[in-house]
């Protein structure tokens, strides 16, 4: 998948950048704002008996695609060497039901909100950090049956967000590598693996 080829690659450069940049290293102590995108994929941890009662379908006879790509901006303010917050936006892609008699429900998901970032300097350029919040989110569920498409009754809520990364600081650049967990529901939660690429201020 060109998303996972992307985001294997700019792990191995931040890994590279590591090896020879050392000269481009910023202190991490530092207070700064910054800004970031990011890409990657997504993956639903709910099996399809869970998706059906998250859209209330009443038809659980369908094959499950859940695995689509992920795009994201955020942007933070560093307090200090321990501590951030930030607000985001992230599209979370679509998963897919996809039905024996040729029908399918998409599901496409975005989400925004905030987390505080608890940071655990090791070097002045290797920075692991956990992140928690929450998100506003949306569900958009769309019908369709061969050439028609029907709107279905979306879903959207107010609930926890949660991951684990690491960052590559560099000035005035910054490299991320994370993972996030969108808790929406229990019939119906989002992990996420992005990379992404940021400017501090």
């Amino acid at each position: 998948m060109p998303t996972r080829m992307l985001l294997t690659a700019t792990i191995v450069s931040a890994s590279l950048l590591v090896a020879t940049g050392a000269q481009a290293q910023a202190e991490p102590h530092e207070r700064y704002a910054y800004l970031g995108l990011g890409t990657g994929f997504s993956s639903l941890e709910n099996d399809r008996e869970e998706v059906d009662n998250f859209i209330d379908s009443g038809a659980s006879d369908f094959d499950l695609d859940d695995d689509d790509n992920v795009w994201k901006g955020f942007a933070g303010y560093q307090f200090n060497r321990y501590l951030a917050a930030e607000a985001f936006y992230a599209d979370l892609g679509r998963v897919r039901l996809r039905g024996n008699d040729g029908a399918n429900t998409d599901l496409e998901s975005t989400a925004y909100g905030a987390n505080l970032v608890g940071q655990f300097p090791i070097t002045t350029w290797f920075t692991p950090y956990a992140k928690v919040g929450a998100a506003s989110w949306e569900t958009d569920v769309d019908g369709n049956l061969g050439d028609a498409s029907i709107d279905l009754q979306n879903n959207d809520g107010f609930d926890p967000v949660y991951g684990l990364g690491a960052q590559f600081n560099f000035n005035p650049v910054l490299i991320r590598a994370e993972y996030e967990r969108y808790d929406f529901d229990s019939d119906y939660t989002i992990d996420t693996f992005t990379a992404s690429v940021g400017l501090r201020f």
